[in-house]
């Protein structure tokens, strides 16, 4: 485009220009059909080339003011693409773009109520689907239960078997006693992965009663302790948020979470929640093995039902990750 534009500009100086030497023309020959004789040609000389150098150099303003106008559109429009919050032009008058920027205005304005519409339309829904799924989440805790008696429950009765037999078999073969001890910490350290994965699972009701912020205060630090992970939790002050959003933001964080115990291998995890003038921002950053993208695409990690969270009221959510480099998960909703 600003290519374009300096084209344009060279255009307009040219033409400026030649319609200066059509004026000048016509002058001339109004000037010998009048009079007769010529003024000095030196000084006619001069005051033509002055007067052309004026027209080129007004041309050339007039061009530089219609760039400038130009990538003030185009910026809006970079802004307005990648929903950077309700973006306006300054309303200008008598001048040759003053339509266009009232157009790109009530476009904005249209998109703004519409946005606004679909949030409205997306946070109702959110309230009306909670008890549905608080029954579900009771059902999911009865479903980990039946998970935890036919896994973790069969492998800590195994456990109690080997090790119950263990002293007397270190008695009599201890070779076959090391064996056993060997494959019991298998055992115990396999227990304890399947325990962590299942507790990953849990969506305890943290929310009732609190803010985001109090429940995440109370939750985070619990569930990384648990789970083995030093956490760093960074939350905006005063952030204002719907009830809606919360509870999506909540089950987004429970997922995220949920993936870096179970897939990540990860140490460090950091949490930021926070808000610029067009956007409240979530991001969850962990140390772990990353993967490679194209497993993303298959859902096991959670990235469709995220998306599928944050779209309900007008956001989104992406994976960035590769092996080796651990994960971010970044969630953002445009502020109305």
């Amino acid at each position: 485009m600003r290519g374009l534009i300096r084209n344009s500009k060279r255009e307009w100086a040219f033409y400026s220009g030649c319609a200066t030497l059509v004026m000048m023309a016509l002058v001339y020959i109004g000037w010998t059909r009048t009079h007769g004789n010529l003024p000095d040609v030196q000084w006619w000389t001069g005051w033509a080339a002055g007067l052309l150098l004026v027209d080129v150099a007004v041309a050339y303003l007039l061009g530089k003011r219609a760039e400038r106008r130009i990538d003030q559109l185009q910026l809006a429009m970079k802004q307005a693409a990648s929903n950077q919050g309700s973006v306006r032009l300054p309303e200008l008058k008598a001048d040759a773009f003053s339509e266009t920027y009232l157009d790109f205005n009530r476009l904005m304005e249209r998109q703004d109520a519409n946005m606004k519409l679909l949030r409205a339309f997306g946070e109702q829904q959110v309230l009306e689907e909670a008890p549905t799924q608080e029954e579900a989440v009771l059902e999911e805790r009865r479903r980990l239960a039946r998970d935890l008696h036919d896994t973790v429950s069969q492998q800590l009765f195994a456990l109690h078997m080997a090790s119950s037999s263990l002293p007397k078999l270190m008695e009599l073969a201890p070779e076959q006693g090391r064996q056993v001890m060997q494959q019991l910490i298998v055992m115990s350290s396999s227990a304890q992965k399947q325990m962590r994965g299942l507790i990953a699972q849990l969506r305890p009701m943290e929310l009732q009663g609190r803010s985001l912020a109090e429940a995440l205060d109370r939750w985070f630090p619990d569930y990384c302790r648990q789970n083995g992970l030093q956490g760093t939790l960074d939350l905006q002050e005063n952030l204002k948020l719907s009830e809606a959003m919360e509870y999506q933001l909540f089950l987004i964080i429970q997922e995220a979470m949920a993936n870096v115990v179970k897939h990540a291998e990860a140490k460090d995890v950091r949490l930021a929640l926070g808000e610029t003038n067009s956007q409240i921002s979530l991001q969850i950053e962990d140390d772990g093995s990353g993967f490679r993208a194209e497993q993303i695409r298959t859902g096991a990690y959670g990235l469709s039902t995220m998306r599928e969270r944050a779209q309900k009221l007008g956001g989104d959510a992406e994976i960035l990750t590769k092996p080796g480099s651990g994960t971010r998960v970044r969630v953002w909703f445009p502020k109305i």
